[in-house]
């Protein structure tokens, strides 16, 4: 694809051109539509830093995971399965990374498709990726650390997301929905032990 690139929030581009779908309406299948949704969450169509949009949704899931988790280790336990809270951490990290496998594979099919749909390399209104890479953040955050976590994490990402340290912007080469997926979750990388630092730090202090 020839089309120039195109990030969600970038230091160059913080607002992004409202996104257009170049293929024709009679051309688009149940497939494309749904890869659209996919691909957008529902908020990358929003022309105003979509990619921070993106990652506030990824903020909701984690949010929704937890609560989740805490429902269904709660329902094992009050049926006589003999867990320790100390095993709640293992299946929440359990829960959080099959989430994560899900979402990056899906969301690399969503985002290939999306590419041809919209006619741009890594289109902004594609937001899937942040929505993996702000889950990957709080993968070693302990579910107790307290809720100033949350806002951390959610600017963390953000702040790696948009700087893009060596080698996250080399993943972009990679080309179609692997380099848009791939190039935020090493983002949320950084951003996962920057927040374990942060973390162990206030634990010591």
């Amino acid at each position: 694809m020839t089309k120039p690139k195109e990030t969600s929030d970038s230091l160059t581009h913080p607002i992004v051109e409202p996104a257009h779908i170049v293929v024709p309406e009679s051309r688009r299948t149940a497939g494309d539509y749904f890869a659209m949704a996919l691909a957008t969450c529902g908020v990358g169509l929003i022309p105003l830093a979509p990619g921070t949009w993106g990652s506030a949704v990824g903020v909701g899931v984690y949010l929704g995971l937890v609560r989740v988790s805490e429902k269904g280790f709660d329902y094992v336990v009050a049926r006589g399965l003999d867990l320790s809270p100390q095993a709640f951490p293992v299946v929440l990290n359990t829960v959080l990374l099959l989430t994560i496998l899900v979402v990056s594979l899906v969301g690399t099919w969503a985002a290939t498709r999306a590419e041809k749909l919209l006619g741009k390399k890594d289109p902004g209104a594609v937001v899937v990726d942040e929505v993996a890479g702000q889950l990957i953040t709080f993968l070693f955050v302990p579910w107790l650390a307290g809720p100033w976590t949350i806002f951390a994490g959610f600017l963390a990402f953000r702040v790696f997301d948009i700087w893009k340290p060596y080698p996250v912007r080399r993943l972009e080469g990679l080309g179609g929905g692997l380099g848009i997926m791939a190039d935020d979750m090493l983002a949320g990388f950084y951003a996962a032990a920057a927040m374990s630092l942060l973390v162990t730090l206030r634990l010591v202090y």
